[in-house]
């Protein structure tokens, strides 16, 4: 787990790191991976939620009672039921969206395979997601593990990282990029 471990850092490095011990253990690294997925899709369609989650106003009691419930309506698994509820304690829920991330990863390190943080300006179909990691593996030589993320100020198009290399494809830089040649130009 040596190279797992230089993967995350930082207090959502922690928390993410204890997470996957605890899912490693009880055998529900996956479980807790497609719980998180689903609460990272969550956070990224609702505008409410990402409100809730970063909130300095509400109560811990109030962030927990409302995580609670959504935790419910996502039929999540007790462990991830048990460890958002610590981070709404804590009032840690304001980096939920890193703790995802720093579990995906040290899962990801797990099984080999390398991340890639994909932000595009819509949520990517099934087909597209699927093309997307065969040709990242072609480039890279190994499983990718995709992260995506929604943008819609990009425009169209994706910006792709893998460790410290980034792709900008992305409508939104093809447009800034012209604009500063244009001012260069006149």
């Amino acid at each position: 787990m040596a190279t797992e471990d230089s993967v995350v850092t930082g207090l959502s490095g922690r928390y993410a790191r204890a997470l996957y011990e605890l899912a490693d253990e009880s055998k529900q690294l996956d479980t807790v991976a497609d719980d998180l997925r689903s609460l990272s899709a969550a956070l990224t369609e609702s505008e409410e939620l990402r409100r809730l989650v970063k909130s300095p106003i509400l109560s811990r009691d109030e962030q927990g009672k409302a995580m609670a419930a959504i935790m419910d309506a996502m039929k999540a698994g007790d462990l991830t039921r048990r460890t958002v509820a610590l981070l709404a304690q804590q009032r840690r829920l304001f980096g939920i969206e890193d703790i995802i991330s720093d579990y995906l990863r040290l899962l990801a390190a797990h099984r080999g395979e390398t991340t890639a943080e994909v932000t595009s300006a819509r949520a990517l179909k099934d087909d597209e997601l699927t093309r997307l990691q065969a040709t990242l593996k072609e480039i890279v030589g190994r499983d990718v593990a995709v992260e995506t993320r929604v943008d819609p100020g990009l425009l169209g198009g994706l910006v792709v990282r893998i460790g410290s290399r980034m792709l900008d494809s992305s409508i939104r830089t093809k447009l800034q990029r012209l604009e500063l040649a244009m001012k260069g130009a006149g």
